[in-house]
């Protein structure tokens, strides 16, 4: 099991190896937020940059594949050292934000208003499950992180083995069809990539009580982006089949 958190971005394993840092200002919550604000702010502006392009007739599929590519590299370099993250962070948020830019535009493309309800469901799941967890009306116990952890590992194979049989011209069943099936199937995937943040809450939580050092509030903004940017997209995928069954 990776950790505390389902997010692979974000393990305890992580905060124990940075434990051995002393002398160093240390991670608190509020220095996380104002990370997580600056990080979202930037992925927030490469993605307008990348939706006015698309909607003053320029090719964004350059932007859409170097900024996923990208996104990619730079987010197992950060996982695999959490030092790098105040400055790798940043640069991660503008590549994710131009990939995010360029797909919402060709989803907006095809049914208007639908990027502005994905946004603003992925915005109050979020604050909901903050208040939620804030008021520990929903509590991160072992049981609960080992299930959402089964789940989100059991949902990247299922995306992985859809990549591949792809690449042969095989399409997995119902997992991209806007049948009932399908559409049950990315209700299941919203909520759990939702649940992720309350784990997330509570690793950032854990690793500030843990004194980690200053630097690891990148690596948690880091960690939020990474699931509040899976989830938008599952949110954008789920409405756009609801949208395609009209």
């Amino acid at each position: 099991m990776i950790g505390r958190s389902g997010n692979p971005a974000l393990n305890e394993k992580t905060f124990e190896r940075e434990e051995r840092y002393s002398g160093q200002e240390r991670m608190s919550i509020n220095g996380t937020v104002n990370k997580t604000f600056i990080t979202l702010t930037i992925l927030l502006a490469g993605a307008f940059s990348a939706w006015s392009m698309y909607f003053n007739g320029q090719d964004v599929s350059a932007y859409a594949i170097g900024g996923a590519l990208t996104g990619f590299v730079l987010a197992l370099i950060i996982s695999f050292k959490p030092a790098a993250a105040p400055y790798l962070v940043p640069v991660y948020a503008l590549a994710e934000g131009l990939f995010l830019g360029a797909i919402s535009a060709s989803y907006e493309g095809l049914y208007y208003g639908i990027t502005l309800q994905a946004a603003l469901l992925t915005l109050g799941i979020f604050v909901a499950l903050l208040l939620a967890y804030k008021t520990r009306i929903i509590r991160a116990t072992e049981k609960f992180k080992l299930g959402v952890f089964a789940a989100t590992a059991g949902i990247a194979i299922v995306y992985l083995l859809s990549f591949v049989l792809g690449l042969f011209g095989v399409t997995v069943p119902y997992l991209h069809s806007n049948s009932l099936i399908g559409i049950g199937i990315s209700v299941i995937i919203v909520i759990v990539a939702a649940l992720n943040l309350v784990l997330d809450f509570d690793f950032i939580e854990h690793g500030a009580q843990q004194g980690a050092p200053k630097y690891m509030e990148w690596y948690g903004a880091f960690g939020l982006m990474v699931t509040l940017v899976w989830l938008y997209v599952e949110i954008l995928r789920l409405l756009s089949k609801l949208r395609s069954r009209n």
